[in-house]
């Protein structure tokens, strides 16, 4: 198996757990829930399925989902999936695109990435002030609400990171480490410091572990706004993911 094409398009099937992660791994799909109700947090992907059992899938991630008090989701579609028109079948039973940017590509990096700026420093958030500034600049750059809740431990296997800039923390990023490479995910930067380097120096960041755990790959789906920046560093486009949203109700 191509693990870096196989993590840059099903991230969520391969990439470790949180403490109130839920993964349904079947040789049909994948669904990863997460901790949030929103559908970024719960994700269907890893699609291999017969034209005739789409709806029937379908049926059967709605009660996965309801079963944890979720009635939101989304699908990724990656370029294996299967039927090949997956992506028209699901406009059909109503579901839409993910807005602003439905597509994602996903990127591959092998080589060590550019070196960081000098006036950047980044390190692993631990305590609970940094997780909570790295939960308010994710949400300040993707406009977004922060929860009401504690933010999301990090772990030696899904590290978050911050970088700062004069001694403020103003971007963000994560990484799942696993035994085939390393998956970058939440890469943010507050928009008054964006163009510093911020966010180069999170992606050298998360190559420096990833060769310490002698896992040299990283791989990440990219939306508009980070390919050029990631092909800059280095990163190279295998595949595209389609990603949609499902909301339904409570009872069918």
């Amino acid at each position: 198996m191509d693990w870096a094409l196989e993590l840059a398009e099903n991230a969520n099937a391969y990439t470790p757990l949180g403490e109130e992660d839920v993964r349904v791994f079947s040789d049909r799909f994948v669904l990863w829930m997460g901790r949030g109700s929103q559908p970024g947090w719960n994700v269907a992907q890893r699609f291999r399925l017969a034209a005739e059992e789409v709806e029937a899938v379908r049926a059967e991630i709605h009660e996965l989902l309801r079963a944890r008090g979720r009635t939101r989701c989304s699908w990724e579609v990656g370029s294996h999936a299967t039927p090949t028109d997956l992506v028209d079948r699901l406009y059909a039973l109503g579901l839409h695109d993910d807005a602003p940017d439905p597509l994602a590509v996903g990127m591959v990096l092998r080589s060590e990435p550019p070196a960081a700026p000098a006036d950047v420093e980044v390190r692993r958030a631990e305590t609970r002030e940094e997780l909570v500034a790295a939960e308010r600049i994710a949400a300040t750059a993707f406009g977004e609400e922060v929860e009401d809740r504690d933010p999301p431990a990090a772990s030696a296997v899904k590290p978050i990171y911050l970088a700062y800039v004069d001694g403020e923390p103003v971007a963000r990023a994560s990484a799942a480490f696993s035994e085939h490479g390393v998956t970058l995910f939440g890469g943010a930067t507050l928009p008054e410091a964006r163009g510093r380097g911020a966010y180069r120096a999170l992606v050298a960041a998360r190559w420096r572990d990833a060769v310490a755990r002698g896992t040299p790959l990283l791989v990440t789906q990219a939306g508009r706004m980070s390919r050029p920046i990631l092909a800059r560093l280095g990163f190279r486009e295998v595949c595209e993911i389609r990603i949609l949203v499902d909301r339904f109700a409570e009872e069918e």
